[in-house]
């Protein structure tokens, strides 16, 4: 959407664009895309399988339909490739977790302008808390960077790296795609308490036990140990202020070898911080969901690891999801 050229009927579009996302909401929460798998269904059969309301479920149905996520044919309803690759269970590249999390934050963005007057987060529990919110966000993370990682290991050259510190690394995915990639290569995953079950799945599913381990520990209160030739932070500082930013980077440089690489990953805005669209509203979920988050420039992270001690910065060549990049530099 070229925002430069409004028009009453784009702005009532995205002022409604929240139905939308809804429906596909309700779809992912009702196991939809799961249900009806490699079949075609009619509507009784799926009222049954899901115990719903005929009138209900057919409006679901057809709004579906309409937005292409499913096909129809008569009364038939069925997966379109898109839905039964990516929204089915059944699929590796499932990502209706966090899609899920997404949900999850809704109760929160109805609640901006407050956010904005106070300058304070709205949201009304820790999801950390919530099981069922932890597994959403922490899944979701895995899903997305499962896309993400490969083609960061592609773009990052860590032949010549032994030890990897993953920084708040939640279930270990780009840990696990480094190791895949190096085979030298073995890593400690750095992270509270709660993400461990999580992330020593993974890392079994994976057969990974022997070089992967997990760390339990809060980057912003505890010490960290060990030594290491590289560090990796992904989606790490835009839920802190620039202070505790800094704090983060410091401790990851007093743990690096002489000559180690640092790598920092995340949604990065553009010097004038009025774009990407998508950095720029992300902003906006770290000022409703956290104390003192926020999205970064590219300015501000290089001028936070030269701080650090952090030299030969550049801006890695890769564009990841929604506008995320990568600045990596050596200690």
């Amino acid at each position: 959407m070229d925002t430069n050229e409004w028009t009453p009927a784009m702005a009532l579009e995205t002022s409604g664009s929240y139905w939308a996302a809804s429906t596909l909401h309700s779809a992912i929460e009702l196991d939809l895309f799961t249900i009806l798998g490699d079949r075609q269904y009619d509507i009784e059969e799926i009222v049954r399988i899901i115990n719903a309301d005929e009138r209900g479920l057919s409006m679901l149905l057809n709004a579906l339909s309409a937005l292409k996520l499913i096909s129809k044919t008569g009364r038939k309803y069925f997966n379109t490739p898109f839905s039964k690759s990516f929204l089915s269970k059944d699929s590796r590249q499932y990502i209706g977790y966090i899609i899920m999390h997404h949900k999850h934050l809704t109760d929160v963005w109805v609640k901006l302008s407050r956010a904005v007057r106070s300058g304070l987060p709205v949201k009304d529990r820790e999801f950390l808390n919530d099981k069922e919110q932890l597994e959403n966000f922490l899944m979701g993370m895995f899903n997305v960077a499962s896309n993400v990682a490969p083609k960061v290991a592609e773009k990052i050259d860590l032949s010549n790296c032994n030890h990897l510190l993953d920084i708040g690394g939640g279930p270990g995915t780009y840990a696990i795609h480094f190791c895949m990639k190096y085979l030298q290569l073995k890593a400690s995953i750095y992270d509270l308490p709660p993400t461990r079950p999580f992330a020593e799945k993974t890392i079994l599913e994976f057969n990974l036990t022997d070089r992967i381990r997990f760390v339990e520990g809060n980057y912003l209160l505890d010490k960290i140990e060990g030594s290491y030739d590289v560090v990796w932070l992904s989606h790490i500082l835009h839920a802190e202020g620039p202070e505790s930013c800094r704090t983060i980077l410091q401790k990851a440089v007093s743990v690096m070898e002489p000559g180690g690489i640092i790598l920092v990953h995340d949604f990065i805005l553009n010097d004038t911080m009025d774009g990407p669209v998508f950095p720029a509203l992300f902003s906006l979920n770290m000022l409703l969901n956290t104390p003192s988050g926020r999205s970064y420039s590219e300015k501000q992270i290089m001028d936070m690891l030269s701080s650090a001690g952090v030299r030969e910065l550049r801006r890695v060549p890769f564009q990841g999801f929604n506008d995320s990049g990568i600045i990596s530099g050596m200690v």
